[in-house]
């Protein structure tokens, strides 16, 4: 999980029928930022789904409640699920962070 988050500046771990998930690919396209998006659902790689999904329910903690998605990243490190990227967003703190991320130019 930790190597394909770091792999670009903002990733999204989704299911494509979660409407969460849904609400946080749209809230970066509204910022015209291109998230690399995971849909774990559609994975080809059998088993590690599984895994994948395990691995990011130690990762979101307390917040996973009852599924793991969506978890987002940025610039490589957790911001965490819908709750957390609305929160940031709310309070000004998401598009800094974007911008450092290297998400965002402008």
């Amino acid at each position: 999980v930790e190597e394909l988050a770091a792999e670009n500046a903002v990733v999204v771990f989704s299911q494509s029928g979660c409407c969460m998930c849904h609400v946080v690919k749209r809230l970066f396209c509204s910022l015209g930022v291109g998230p690399t998006v995971y849909e774990l659902d559609e994975l080809q790689s059998g088993g590690s789904t599984g895994d994948l999904e395990k691995a990011l329910m130690q990762l979101m903690g307390e917040s996973a409640q009852a599924a793991a998605v969506p978890a987002v990243f940025v610039g490589g490190k957790l911001l965490g699920g819908l709750d957390r990227v609305m929160a940031a967003h709310i309070s000004g703190l998401l598009i800094p962070q974007l911008k450092e991320a290297g998400a965002l130019w402008l």
